[in-house]
């Protein structure tokens, strides 16, 4: 059997997009991947403060921003527009041909609008397919896709979704056709123990299981490690939690939290 080719899917988010010298310190050492790449990010920070500018108002639920109607178009300006497009423009500076798309863009990330019980996230999509066809002839030709958290429902609306979901969601679809590790970065070193602040090298299944019962892990970290452990059992070869200006160590694996499979 013929080996798959190597991708790596590295989602960017945290404050590391709100440090300009450290994203311009990532976009470096993404360009330098030699591989089939995808980049996907985040951005949540800059939304609240162009939403403070305009004054519409904000609400967060257990940290989850609702997305009502004026919140999307800010959103959407802001995530598919101003995020995304200076990190393509600065990828193209660094020689890599790169294009950015959300969801909606050659029909990728087909979503469905979160129920409103127990809480009305509003315009909040939670991921039902993604669709590579028109994707993949882009790859081989050394494209680089960025992608911006939005999805869309088929029906004509957009949704915000999470960058985290999006990224799980394209790596298990892209790993079809090839051996992709996926990285998901931050400002964080790793996953840290709650209770010694240390980077944890690896977690399987079943430490994650001991470390949200004795409260090691814990909050945002724990959605993160569950679409980490997904995106392994969809057939994504590695998964690596760590630094963004840390990655090519997080790719060597000295550095980072590895999630594992049983041994």
């Amino acid at each position: 059997m013929t080996a798959k080719p190597l991708l790596t899917l590295v989602k960017i988010g945290g404050n590391i997009l709100n440090n300009e010298a450290a994203t311009r310190e990532v976009l470096d050492e993404f360009t330098r991947i030699p591989e089939t790449k995808v980049l996907v990010h985040g951005g949540g920070r800059a939304a609240t403060e162009i939403a403070a500018r305009l004054d519409v108002p904000q609400t967060m639920i257990d940290g989850r921003r609702v997305t009502d109607a004026e919140t999307l178009k800010i959103a959407v300006m802001v995530y598919g527009g101003l995020i995304n497009k200076s990190i393509v423009s600065g990828l193209q500076s660094r020689g890599v041909p790169a294009i950015g798309i959300m969801g909606a863009d050659l029909g990728l990330i087909r979503a469905r609008k979160r129920p409103a019980n127990p809480v009305d996230y509003g315009f909040v999509g939670d991921i039902e397919a993604v669709s590579l066809e028109k994707l993949l002839p882009l790859l081989p030709a050394g494209v680089t896709p960025v992608v911006a958290p939005l999805t869309h429902d088929g029906a004509g609306t957009i949704l915000n979704t999470n960058a985290d979901s999006i990224a799980n969601a394209l790596a298990a679809a892209l790993s079809q056709h090839y051996e992709v590790r996926l990285v998901y970065s931050f400002e964080r070193n790793g996953v840290e123990s709650g209770t010694s602040g240390e980077v944890i090298p690896e977690i399987t299944r079943s430490a994650f299981s001991r470390l949200k019962e004795s409260g090691a892990v814990s909050g945002g970290m724990i959605p993160k490690l569950e679409n980490a452990f997904a995106a392994l059992d969809s057939g994504v070869s590695e998964v690596v939690i760590g630094n963004a200006r840390l990655l090519p160590a997080l790719l060597a694996g000295s550095a980072g939290t590895r999630i594992c499979h049983e041994r």
